[in-house]
């Protein structure tokens, strides 16, 4: 099972407010205007001094398209995830990144596929072979390094494992690029008997910023965090390109759907619908 250690949320009150300040294109003068609240102030909770009050939380939230009640609550650290554990996930720490990794399976642990090759390549390699598992899949979802740095090596000692990943990511991972299956979206990939691995792009982070759904459980890499979205690193997508993937790609999944994000905790879908300030 997932013994998954309490961790912050990936995004701090001042870290919620620098991401709707870029997508909305508000700056600290601007915001500062029309909200009445302090220049100074505003600057001071980008950099995590301090935090808004209930009501300059709301003020804030109403000109940045944010829930104001929800921020309201990010402010006043007031919601944190329960604990979720998943018999058929496991996750790991990938230093010397702050980044997740998972290693899901079937068959009782015989087949597997690894989320996110990244980090120090033994530790990694260590995660998979403790099954031992039989793995089928390395999948990737987005180019930065910390979510495939150690891809090559992975693959060289797995090397009759598929890697996928979105054909607008995939030079991050250099030669190995050509031997990539470069899924669409909504694809379904096999995953044993009748079980299967559904590919979902869900652009934003980067261009080819992708979740994978496997049962009940997505995989949301940078897109969708416990309580946060992941910041604009794109080269055409946009910030609400990836608040339309969310909507359109991850909120219409149940409820009941467990979000295993690229940093911070897990969330539920009914959780984020009901507490990400984004929303």
């Amino acid at each position: 099972m997932t013994a998954w250690p309490r961790i912050p949320l990936e995004d701090t009150f001042g870290d919620v407010l620098r991401k709707a300040m870029r997508g909305n294109g508000v700056d600290t003068r601007a915001l500062a205007e029309r909200t009445g609240i302090s220049p100074a102030d505003i600057d001071a909770w980008r950099q995590d001094r301090g935090v808004a009050d209930d009501a300059q939380a709301r003020a804030i939230a109403r000109i940045l398209r944010l829930d104001p009640g929800k921020l309201a609550d990010r402010a006043a650290d007031a919601w944190y995830p329960p604990e979720i554990e998943l018999p058929d996930v496991r996750h790991h720490p990938q230093n010397p990144h702050p980044s997740n990794g998972f290693i899901f399976f079937l068959d009782g642990g015989r087949r597997a596929a690894l989320v996110d090759p990244a980090g120090i390549p033994a530790n990694l390699l260590r995660a998979v072979r403790e099954g031992p598992y039989h793995l089928q899949y390395i999948l990737i979802t987005h180019k930065h390094a910390d979510h495939c740095d150690a891809t090559a090596e992975v693959a060289a000692a797995f090397p009759q494992a598929q890697i996928v990943m979105h054909r607008l990511d995939v030079g991050a991972i250099g030669s190995l690029a050509h031997k990539a299956l470069a899924v669409r979206d909504g694809e379904a990939l096999p995953f044993g008997e009748g079980a299967e691995i559904r590919m979902l792009h869900t652009p934003g982070h980067t261009d080819g910023s992708v979740s994978y759904l496997f049962k009940s459980t997505v995989f949301t890499g940078d897109t969708l965090f416990a309580g946060s979205v992941g910041g604009i690193f794109a080269d055409e997508s946009t910030y609400d390109d990836l608040l339309h993937s969310v909507r359109t790609k991850l909120f219409t999944l149940p409820e009941a759907t467990v979000i295993m994000p690229g940093h911070g905790p897990p969330s539920t879908i009914e959780l984020e619908r009901a507490h990400n300030p984004f929303f």
